[in-house]
């Protein structure tokens, strides 16, 4: 479909002297700057085909403007955009621009290129047909996959040139509204069923000695490297030159890193050449191992995964965030690897269930996030939309002060379920002892086998006043002094409007239970602003 009113929206806009989004550091870590002003993403990424028809779009735009979002994941397709060689077709990429300034949400796009979970469904037609130009990985056994090969100077090239026309396209037509805010670079990148690539060229750039570019790096950064490579380094001498083999030894664990290191040289030439047409913050996202003991290629191997963050961040220096998404458990341990080396936390994907409120008070609060985007964001159930619109409602109000406090430590979160039902949180001279509202036993779901996830956060705006938001937490408080206590001596539940504070209930008698705690139902959400004394 032509959308002929945007060509003269588009013509109107001038880009010179525009400062484009950006990050920037705060403290430990970094923000997204979006006008020159600090922006946390509270984002839902689309279904993998909803931004393919922009008819299939429009009642999707409403729907999630409902969930308090401010910003839409969406693909862009390699296959649509060039669907012949050279010539690019951006009617999908105008439309969802256009309809995003039109309901005020923000766009990150995520290009679809060369490769998505893995393989290569979203390459054009005149890519998969002709494999003799547009090679394939192989297996042991010779046998191609649906998967291009990173060692492919070809594929490389005509990604370069399509991804390339796309970021000069968003400079044109958005440099000026900087509705787009950030590029993810394919999609899950990994090799599978194998731990690399046994083509021809794969078997060659084997037998070749380490990269000098990796071999710096490893010695530059011998004593501050990630424990999983620098154990395999260090198992066989810690060389300095050599094959993967004699650096790393014979095994899976060689392969992948060797894999690791071509896809990331391919990601940062790409990276790199979009770049230079627009150059917006750019991440790429992983597929977790389905499980900690899975061996290289039984899950996508060689992708941006903690333990080879150290080969990601050698190789594609272009390469902004290193990002997780989450179809697993074990939500804490994960984001713990993924803040290692300065990388600053952003989870672009997240399986819309139960306890995505939770995990995105928790991500914000905790880890600092840059922003949360549950997948498939337009086909929720009404309970789930109620659970995201919930938290984005809170999260939207308190973002000045989010925003102010990340990278400085006054802000902090929590998450609970029934198995790790209380947390510790220092903040100022205060220990707040938080935990699951069902622990009180108050409700009959305390008797149930599984308790649903509930969290939140805590920042401090004063010496004895703190913001506390969230679902199904309780805080009791205890002064870092010896000897004293801690009393309540007021707690408002309220609103932010415009950045004030707006007090509603005085939260006192059963809704302190007495002056004991500071309490946010399982199922309620709400801010609260506690202020302490000692006694």
């Amino acid at each position: 479909m032509k959308y002929p009113f945007l060509s003269f929206l588009f013509l109107t806009i001038t880009v010179q002297a525009i400062a484009q989004t950006s990050l920037k550091q705060q403290g430990t870590t970094k923000q997204l700057y979006v006008h020159d002003k600090p922006f946390l993403i509270l984002g839902g990424e689309l279904g993998n085909s909803s931004a393919s028809n922009s008819k299939y779009m429009q009642p999707i735009w409403p729907k999630v403007k409902s969930l308090h979002l401010n910003t839409i994941l969406a693909p862009v397709y390699w296959e649509l955009l060039e669907p012949e060689e050279g010539k690019f077709n951006f009617d999908l990429v105008d439309s969802l621009i256009f309809n995003a300034r039109k309901n005020d949400i923000k766009l990150v796009f995520l290009w679809f290129g060369a490769w998505k979970n893995s393989m290569s469904c979203y390459a054009p037609a005149w890519v998969k047909i002709d494999q003799k130009r547009f090679p394939r990985a192989k297996d042991k056994n010779g046998t191609a996959q649906e998967i291009l090969s990173p060692f492919s100077a070809n594929s490389l090239n005509s990604d370069i040139k399509a991804f390339g026309a796309l970021m000069a396209h968003i400079k044109k037509v958005d440099a000026k509204e900087e509705t787009v805010l950030m590029i993810q670079v394919e999609n899950e990148i990994g090799m599978l069923p194998e731990a690399r690539d046994h083509s021809d060229l794969a078997n060659a750039a084997f037998s070749k000695p380490v990269s000098q570019k990796f071999l710096s790096y490893l010695k530059m950064n011998k004593e501050t490297l990630l424990p999983e490579l620098k154990e395999k380094w260090a198992k066989n001498g810690s060389k300095t030159s050599g094959s993967w083999e004699d650096l790393f030894g014979k095994s899976l664990a060689t392969d992948e890193i060797f894999m690791a290191w071509y896809y990331a040289d391919f990601i940062n030439q790409l990276a790199l050449a979009g770049k230079q047409q627009y150059n917006l913050p750019m991440y790429l996202n992983a597929a977790l191992n389905y499980k900690k003991e899975a061996k290289p290629g039984e899950y996508p191997s060689a992708g941006p995964l903690p333990h080879i963050m150290d080969v990601w961040k050698a190789g594609a220096p272009s390469i902004d965030l290193l990002s997780p998404d989450f179809y697993n458990p074990d939500f804490k341990y994960w984001n713990d690897l993924y803040v290692r080396r300065q990388n600053t936390l952003f989870i672009p994907e997240i399986r819309f269930e139960q306890g995505v409120a939770a995990k995105a008070f928790y991500a914000i609060g905790h880890y600092d996030s840059m922003g949360f985007s549950p997948f498939s964001i337009e086909n929720g159930d009404e309970k789930l939309n109620k659970e995201i619109s919930g938290a984005y409602k809170l999260l939207n109000q308190l973002k000045p002060l989010i925003l102010q406090n990340q990278g400085k430590g006054t802000i902090n979160g929590v998450l609970f379920d029934k198995t790790n039902s209380k947390q510790e949180v220092r903040l100022g001279d205060y220990i707040f002892s938080f935990s699951h509202d069902l622990n009180l036993g108050w409700s009959a779901k305390a008797k149930d086998e599984n308790w649903p996830l509930t969290g939140g956060l805590i920042i401090q705006l004063a010496p004895d006043e703190f913001i506390i938001a969230g679902t199904g937490i309780v805080a009791t408080f205890k002064p870092l002094k010896d000897g004293s206590r801690a009393g309540i001596l007021q707690i408002d539940e309220g609103t932010f409007e415009g950045g004030k504070w707006i007090p509603g209930l005085r939260m006192n008698g059963d809704q302190d239970h007495q002056g004991r705690h500071l309490r946010i139902p399982e199922g309620d959400f709400s801010i609260q602003k506690v202020k302490l004394y000692a006694y």
